[in-house]
């Protein structure tokens, strides 16, 4: 599975206005809408009922809010990187300023776990978070993100 192909360059955004989960899931779930013409609110309900379960933050300023989508054909994601960290109930209890969406089939199966863990992977990289969170611009951010996986398989 490949990064580059699962991050399209439009579905990645700095976002200088959420202060809060709920904000940040309707940003997510608006940015869905925007790069992969996925219904807005359908997004949200899903990522909400996801949360519900428990919190996606995986510790040191990420997130991996991520929910199955009935009609969705295959996996779909997007990257936020906010200006300033909220709370988000990570296991760290630390803020949270790095969201990597993702966006499942109801019977992704094996596509969704591996996708999840490819994404899990790539965030856990302590140096990307880091360049990441030292940029804005989002051309920077998607590069930084899929680059990565390319320059590991070289």
């Amino acid at each position: 599975m490949d990064i580059h192909a699962l991050l399209k360059p439009e579905a990645v955004k700095f976002v200088t206005t959420v202060s809060s989960k709920k904000m940040l899931l309707h940003a997510v779930a608006d940015l869905a809408a925007q790069a992969h013409g996925l219904d807005a609110p359908t997004v949200l309900r899903a990522l909400m009922d996801r949360e519900a379960l428990g919190p996606t933050a995986v510790g040191h300023g990420v997130a991996l809010p991520h929910a199955r989508i009935v009609g969705l054909d295959e996996v779909k994601t997007v990257f936020i990187r906010l200006e300033k960290p909220i709370e988000f109930d990570a296991v760290d209890r630390k803020p949270v300023d790095l969201f990597f969406g993702l966006l499942a089939p109801e019977n992704a199966g094996v596509d969704h776990l591996k996708a999840l863990a490819l994404i899990s992977r790539t965030m856990r990289e302590t140096t990307i978070c880091a360049t990441l969170r030292a940029n804005d611009d989002v051309e920077t951010l998607h590069t930084i993100i899929t680059e990565n996986q390319r320059q590991q398989a070289a």
